[in-house]
């Protein structure tokens, strides 16, 4: 199986961990060699309620003995969907109502920029340095990393750049502006938190210059942070919220929420403003309303604050210089890349899941199921602490 995934299936890196998959449960995954390994990435945050969680799977099975695909989106109408959005708005607040449904979080962030400009009728799209909002053409105009963009240039035009954190550059966003595109918390960056009101006092410039305030909450939404967007944490609301990863507990979907009076816009001037064939699919919908509810009716959400602290309290050593993030959206920072990388593969090798974040080397990704138990994180921890210090031990010899 291994040389028919290398040869036939294309790859994004020369390296792939390639591991050969079996099946999933709760946190942890089964390898073909019949090996179990401690998840602690989620499928890089896709896992909200971990792997083949009973909720989501009964909702999917029931949905598939209705319907799967029946008509491209907006066209009919599908109960999932209706029902997933709606209670999407019954959670967000009065100005984030109306929920337009795609297929994954670059495609959302793509409509939430035709959104931006169509209302506006601006063209500049202001990004962070260090941002990633998805990897089509449209995002990665607006991805804050040249080394990752330079192959592929020319992008879109107008599409201009500031320092996340810096109150200086905000006067660059002015009255020729369309919006303004953040994440909330910078993921590929190295789980970058906003400072100082910094989201404040975006928000207090955008709407001085009547451009629109776009917040990228694919990472750190769904409960991951101990809210359920992370905005939340920030005393803001943003125009447009963009969502996906974790929002159908490992299925592929993405939307962007706004007032009903802007993405009414999308329906004409031109009609179909932003088309999708399989958005809103009911089968996807299903698994994401179940999502949503089990968030939202358990006490998952303020468990990750206890859960983070659980990690940090665990996570002390010599090697590790900082841990950034909130909730279980955690990044431990190492004294170099060769370090994080070596951890992340001795790991591998012990049974433990762990990723590299994209524009941070010194980082390691701790985003695990927020389902994941206090003995499942003491176990992680454990074999984590081990590798660091056989580390320490051969570097001493």
């Amino acid at each position: 199986m291994k040389e028919d995934f290398l040869k036939y299936q294309t790859q994004t890196t020369t390296h792939p961990l390639a591991m050969a998959v079996d099946y999933a449960k709760g946190s942890y995954i089964y390898d073909t060699d019949g090996q179990r390994h401690l998840d602690f990435v989620a499928g890089v945050s896709a896992c909200t309620l971990g792997h083949c969680h009973p909720r989501i799977t009964e909702a999917v099975k029931s949905q598939l003995d209705k319907y799967l695909h029946v008509m491209v989106y907006g066209e009919y109408i599908l109960q999932p969907a209706v029902d997933l959005t709606k209670l999407l708005a019954e959670h967000l607040p009065s100005t984030l109502q109306t929920t337009y449904l795609v297929n994954s979080g670059t495609e959302a962030i793509e409509g939430a920029m035709k959104l931006a400009r169509r209302a506006t009728g601006r063209s500049e799209i202001i990004y962070a340095h260090h941002a990633y909002h998805g990897n089509t053409l449209g995002s990665l105009s607006v991805m804050g990393f040249e080394e990752r963009k330079k192959a592929f240039r020319p992008l879109l035009p107008n599409c201009n750049p500031i320092q996340f954190n810096s109150e200086e550059d905000l006067s660059k966003i002015t009255e020729n502006t369309a919006a303004v595109l953040l994440e909330t918390i910078q993921g590929g960056a190295g789980f970058i938190f906003p400072k100082n009101a910094y989201l404040k006092k975006v928000r207090k410039r955008c709407s001085e210059v009547g451009a629109l305030l776009i917040l990228d909450e694919i990472q750190p939404g769904f409960g991951r942070t101990g809210k359920l967007f992370s905005f939340e944490h920030f005393g803001i609301t943003p125009d447009i919220l963009v969502m996906g990863k974790g929002m159908a507990g490992g299925l592929p979907i993405g939307a962007f929420t706004a007032s009903e009076e802007l993405m009414s816009l999308l329906n004409h001037a031109p009609s179909l403003g932003h088309i999708t064939t399989f958005g809103g699919n009911a089968v996807i919908a299903s698994a994401a309303l179940a999502t949503l509810k089990e968030i939202t009716e358990s006490d998952l959400i303020p468990q990750t604050l206890l859960k983070e602290k659980l990690f940090r309290n665990l996570l002390k050593h010599t090697l590790i210089k900082e841990i950034r993030g909130k909730g279980l959206m955690i990044a431990i920072i190492m004294e170099s890349p060769e370090i994080a990388s070596k951890v992340i593969l001795n790991c591998k090798n012990r049974g433990l899941i762990l990723f590299w974040l994209l524009f941070e080397p010194r980082a390691i990704r701790i985003t695990p199921p927020l389902t994941i138990s206090e003995e499942e994180i003491k176990e992680g921890c454990a074999i984590l602490t081990d590798v660091l210090n056989e580390i320490v031990q051969s570097q001493g010899s």
